[in-house]
């Protein structure tokens, strides 16, 4: 199994740790993981601000990047999504389709394509999931509160074999952080309130470190937590997978 690794851009700039975890993890799980050198950005941020025809450049040149693995494994599922949603914009070539249906977020591939749960990590912490909007609504990464059925999550089916985590329950366990892309922007004071509305009930259920698949919306609460010096430690989900504390 040949898996390529895609990085987001926001990742390779402001916290190649998350990056870098990844890496070490999926190599832990004895795959071979390449980092094509040629990627950039898969094109969601033109998307979200109404520019997606401009991206069309981009998505070419993830897939010219990517057709040649068996998977692709990203620790995002936003750009996971965007990949597989939204690269409908370019024709569908064979290659188009197969990048489409290979791109995975990393809990998803660990969980359903390797059917590995236990990854030997401890991690002594009271920890709460954030469920970003497009892993949760998009990818099917976990069932919404919403839908009558069988409750499922799989970055909860994970932190639930690390040792010395305890998974917190919040009140408002899948509402969105208020990031929502260049919604933080164009929107801000909206995006704020949501975003503090989203860091109490973590802080009320005594959380004390909040993790997710998504950095991108993990930036948006750090940067809350930090201006307001609150006592919470963002970290994403690869993160806490790699750790042996």
């Amino acid at each position: 199994m040949k898996v390529g690794l895609f990085i987001p851009c926001y990742i390779n700039q402001l916290y190649p740790q998350v990056g870098k975890a990844t890496l070490e993890l999926l190599e832990k799980l004895n795959v071979e993981v390449v980092y094509p050198s040629g990627q950039t950005c898969c094109g969601q941020p033109m998307a979200n601000s109404g520019y997606e025809s401009e991206s069309m450049g981009t998505c070419n040149n993830f897939v010219e990047n990517f057709k040649g693995f068996d998977y692709i494994v990203t620790p995002s599922g936003s750009c996971a999504y965007h990949v597989k949603k939204h690269y409908n914009i370019i024709p569908q070539t064979e290659d188009v389709v197969n990048v489409r249906n290979n791109v995975y977020e990393l809990c998803d591939f660990i969980l359903n394509v390797l059917k590995i749960k236990n990854l030997d990590a401890s991690f002594p912490y009271k920890v709460g999931i954030h469920k970003s909007c497009h892993g949760l609504r998009g990818l099917r990464l976990g069932s919404c509160s919403e839908v009558v059925g069988h409750p499922y999550s799989y970055i909860e089916e994970l932190l639930q074999e690390v040792k010395g985590v305890e998974i917190m329950t919040l009140q408002r366990s899948d509402e969105c952080c208020g990031f929502g892309g260049t919604f933080a922007v164009t929107e801000e004071a909206v995006s704020v309130k949501m975003g503090k509305d989203k860091i109490q009930d973590h802080l009320n259920s005594g959380v004390e470190v909040i993790t997710a698949t998504d950095t991108s919306c993990l930036m948006h609460l750090e940067g809350l937590v930090t201006r307001n010096k609150q006592p919470l430690k963002i970290l994403h989900i690869a993160e806490i997978l790699n750790s042996h504390l």
